[in-house]
């Protein structure tokens, strides 16, 4: 660990150059920080870093000849072991993760999950929030939540900025466009990110949808406005439709695309307010038609994952999120906490092989709280003789 946090480097991959923008250098990194890395003497490499709020943003590189240096998130097998029991393999398959800004969310679990089965990992991290989650990387702050079941660093090939709310640049406001969170950034947009994907690695296989925002989140509905409800639809639910629209046409026909979800679309969760509820509800409706389209169109299973409540940075913006995992663990058939790790665990299934006939499916993995009509905690149920663990 102490050898592979020091070997952390931001290696460059040749520049993304898109026709339609002229006057910008796009740019992109390479994060590598696995002390098995091969030599990069030939490697001549630089990054410019810049700005933060809640979910993705930006790198600046140069070029590196017309050489593709790229070293993959896999969790190496070990040759000499038989392989026994049935496993989930992605070795040779690509993932683009969307809204990975930080260590502690659902977003990284599953492209932790994704590299320990072999997938190469790509990812698109709010552009605000770029700076801070390259410079975490690069020192070594996430060295420890990186480890992957074989004693290796999960690996990320590539960040790209992604802010999903815009689709292409003719959407971006005049107040964004020149707001100095965003300076120096370009190609930005979810088309853009695809065309960037698309000329610097050809094709993906698994696409997760791992990002969500609600300005009004915690107004209750009555009191939400209409900009801010319509903007909770728009950066938690539409942005899975443009970026399906936008990457489909670059994934190899057999791949998985995935979203996260929460239980607010189905019952009611008082404090998560802002139209979040509405924009779950419209997400988990909207992988069932995608399913249809993507799967009849391309062959592309589409699925949500409803998972339960987590500790992680978004999370909190609700403000109530202690009291959440507290009623979850009382009240679930299973009464643990929720980890990370069991949601990416799952996503990793739903993009393997292992699960080729699920497809339009919304997926709990909340400890079975879903399944409760009443909480036990109640004093209505002091009586009965409920088994509890009260450890």
């Amino acid at each position: 660990m102490a050898a592979a946090a020091s070997n952390i480097q931001i290696a460059t991959l040749k520049h993304c150059q898109l026709p339609s923008r002229k006057g910008f250098k796009p740019f992109g990194t390479t994060l590598i920080g696995n002390s098995k890395a091969p030599s990069f003497a030939k490697l001549s490499s630089s990054s410019n870093i810049s700005s933060l709020p809640f979910f993705q943003r930006r790198f600046v590189s140069s070029s590196v000849k017309n050489e593709r240096t790229v070293t993959k998130a896999m969790a190496e097998a070990n040759d000499s072991k038989p392989i026994s029991g049935l496993s989930i393999d992605l070795k040779g398959k690509r993932a683009f993760i969307a809204g990975v800004a930080d260590d502690n969310g659902y977003g990284w679990a599953i492209a932790k999950a994704l590299a320990a089965a072999g997938a190469e990992i790509l990812v698109g991290t709010w552009v605000p929030a770029l700076n801070i989650f390259e410079s975490s990387f690069r020192r070594g702050k996430f060295d420890e939540s990186r480890v992957l079941p074989d004693g290796s660093l999960m690996e990320i090939t590539k960040v790209y900025p992604l802010d999903a709310v815009f689709d292409s640049p003719e959407d971006v406001p005049e107040d964004i466009k020149t707001n100095k969170r965003y300076a120096g950034s370009s190609n930005w947009t979810v088309k853009e990110v695809a065309e960037c994907v698309k000329q610097d690695f050809g094709s993906i296989d698994i696409l997760v949808h791992s990002l969500a925002n609600g300005p009004e989140v915690t107004k209750p509905l009555l009191e939400t406005s209409r900009n801010g409800y319509l903007a909770a639809l728009s950066a938690s639910s539409y942005s899975y439709i443009s970026l399906l629209k936008h990457f489909v046409p670059i994934m190899n026909p057999g791949g998985a695309s995935l979203s996260l979800t929460y239980i607010a679309s189905e019952r009611i969760i008082p404090g998560y307010g802002g139209g979040m509820s509405s924009a779950k509800a419209a997400l988990e409706s909207d992988t069932r038609v995608l399913a249809f389209e993507a799967g009849r169109k391309h062959k592309i299973r589409v699925n949500t994952i409803s998972a339960g409540p987590l500790r992680s940075r978004a999370a909190k913006a609700i403000g109530f999120i202690d009291m959440m995992i507290d009623y979850s663990s009382v009240n679930a058939p299973l009464q643990k906490e929720l980890s990370a790790e069991e949601v990416g665990n799952t996503a990793a299934f739903l993009a393997s092989p292992l699960a080729s006939a699920i497809t339009g499916a919304v997926i709990y993995v909340d400890n079975g709280l879903n399944a409760m009509g009443v909480g036990v905690d109640s004093p209505m149920f002091k009586d009965l003789d409920i088994p509890t663990d009260k450890h």
